[in-house]
């Protein structure tokens, strides 16, 4: 009776030991399915903006602080969730205010998630501080950042060459840039996107 009873335990640990492999197999995958827009039965879990395939990883040492403040508090950013304002030219025009504008909306809608969150945006051309601190004078926890040779160029890969004004790209806790927005985005539509990567990450 007891060999029974031992054989019996030992089928239900074989049992459990299985499902628990097959587990860690799909979730992955079904976090993936979901993030790529592919379950769209899941009501609210489809992405509104564009994943990055594959990641573009990044360095802490491909950005550093363009001004005081930001080279001060440039080590925020590791660990967080960052949304990444791109300014490509040597002037920041109004879709390009409206951008940063937007992404300051929106980590004040993340509530009791925005600790986990870091804004920044990143010069791609050569700005005085001055100047960057007169066009974002009323931001004044807005860390301004520039690439280095390597993140750059890889910024430009991931647009095709071409970078828009208004471009917003989302960075991980790891540093890894993983979503893109187009100009014009909807503050509301990027929040759902960064609550859904919020609820899963263990991470930020």
């Amino acid at each position: 009776m007891a060999l029974k009873n031992n054989m019996i335990n030992q089928k239900k640990k074989n049992r459990l030991f299985i499902l628990l492999i097959f587990g860690m197999a799909i979730i992955p995958l079904a976090i993936a399915w979901i993030l790529g827009g592919k379950a769209p039965f899941i009501e609210g879990k489809t992405n509104k903006g564009q994943l990055i395939t594959p990641v573009v990883a990044t360095e802490r040492s491909d950005l550093v602080g363009l001004d005081a403040f930001s080279s001060d508090n440039i080590a925020e950013l590791a660990g967080h969730w960052v949304t990444l304002n791109v300014i490509p030219q040597d002037d920041c025009n109004k879709i390009c205010l409206e951008s940063i504008h937007k992404t300051k909306q929106l980590r004040l809608m993340l509530n009791k998630d925005l600790t986990r969150t870091r804004r920044a945006v990143i010069f791609l051309t050569d700005v005085k501080p001055a100047v960057a601190n007169r066009w974002l004078q009323d931001d004044k926890v807005l860390l301004k950042v520039k690439p280095s040779a390597a993140l750059q160029k890889k910024i430009a890969e991931i647009r095709n060459g071409s970078i828009p004004d208004g471009l917003l790209l989302l960075m991980d806790p790891m540093g890894n840039l993983m979503m893109q927005y187009e100009p014009g985005f909807d503050p509301y539509k990027v929040k759902s996107d960064l609550m859904h990567l919020l609820r899963i990450s263990q991470i930020g």
